[in-house]
């Protein structure tokens, strides 16, 4: 276990900076891995059977981790956050990595997890956010998107739109444009950035259930979040975005010990709430 009680950011940032993660997917594994749980962690399973409300969100979260590492278990405290605190049904999938498995073996492997039930809100955080964001693009254009999406620094473009993915680049303590890139090259191979499986902020976004966006400054991915926001919006979706000065890039993992995490998937959990019961009255009439 890392912490016991709350923590600081300059606590999160100083365990950061003692496990570096390599540039090997055989290092960055074992490494964030222990990054995240310490040396002795267990491995819980992809769901989490706490107590739930009755009737609330049912939520299907995608581990980030550049498609290379991460894991349900590295994520699974926030599942046990929005659980115990808010009741919701959360699963984390395991999804097969890169460069082991190219893409769209990871969307494969989303939408397997989902089957024929799309009625979930689908969640991500980072590499885990583009696979929930494309993931609903394919439902949408099956006739059949999820009840909502919540994104947290989602990567969203890769085609030189996001400047700050070298503007923050010295800034962002967890993750640079070159490591980001390097990642991509392992699970997106020789596909074009103008791909809209590569950056989905091309595709055509009319379709996305109301969605709700977080990312945090200086983050080298604050830009892909931005535009995101406004080409969703542009295309009509109800779309809204938190900005958090000092919120890390994948902070959310650090909930319950560090408060910005909490307040970022307390406000999360209401949006949530807020559409499901929304769009559940709405499937009753």
């Amino acid at each position: 276990m890392p912490f016991h009680g709350d923590v600081t950011r300059d606590d999160l940032l100083a365990r950061i900076a003692a496990h570096p993660l390599g540039d090997t997917p055989a290092v960055m594994r074992p490494a964030f891995r222990e990054l995240m749980l310490g040396r002795d962690s267990g491995a819980p399973g992809s769901r989490h059977d706490r107590p739930r409300r009755p009737g609330g969100p049912r939520v299907v979260w995608f581990h980030g981790g550049g498609y290379v590492f991460g894991s349900p278990a590295t994520h699974a405290r926030i599942a046990t956050y929005l659980t115990d605190r808010h009741g919701f049904d959360v699963t984390l999938p395991a999804y097969r990595l890169a460069p082991e498995n190219s893409w769209p073996a990871q969307l494969d492997d989303a939408l397997a997890a989902i089957a024929h039930d799309s009625d979930v809100i689908l969640a991500g955080d980072s590499a885990g956010g583009h696979l929930a964001l494309v993931t609903a693009l394919h439902l949408a254009r099956a006739g059949r998107p999820p009840r909502g999406l919540l994104l947290f620094s989602p990567n969203t473009d890769r085609t030189g739109q996001s400047a700050t993915r070298t503007e923050m680049a010295a800034d962002d303590p967890m993750v640079d444009d070159a490591g980001d890139r390097a990642l991509a090259e392992m699970c997106f191979g020789a596909r074009p950035p103008s791909d809209p499986h590569v950056s989905p902020l091309l595709a055509d976004l009319s379709g996305l259930p109301p969605t709700w966006i977080e990312v945090g400054t200086p983050e080298v991915l604050l830009d892909d979040s931005r535009l995101l926001h406004a080409r969703a919006a542009a295309a009509g979706v109800d779309a809204h975005l938190t900005v958090t000065p000092g919120m890390l890039h994948m902070g959310q993992v650090w909930a319950p010990w560090w408060a910005p995490a909490r307040a970022s998937l307390d406000r999360a959990a209401a949006f949530a709430t807020s559409i499901w019961r929304r769009t559940g009255a709405a499937a009753e009439l």
